[in-house]
């Protein structure tokens, strides 16, 4: 599984980040994914982080 993030879009409100900091952290005021695939432990929580993305900039492939 795989992460993405919009830079464009991304404001930076750091939800993603509290809600799974071991796939995203904060990069210049904008959430980007941390380098690899998502680990299958924190699936669930990136998921969850996208879900409740406030503007929606959050991509997830499986």
């Amino acid at each position: 599984m795989k992460a993405t993030v919009d830079a464009d879009t991304c404001t930076g409100c750091e939800l993603c980040v509290d809600t799974c900091p071991e796939v995203f952290e904060m990069n210049d005021g904008i959430a980007v994914v941390k380098p690899g695939d998502v680990p299958a432990d924190a699936e669930d929580t990136c998921r969850e982080a996208a879900e409740n993305c406030p503007v929606e900039c959050i991509t997830i492939e499986d």
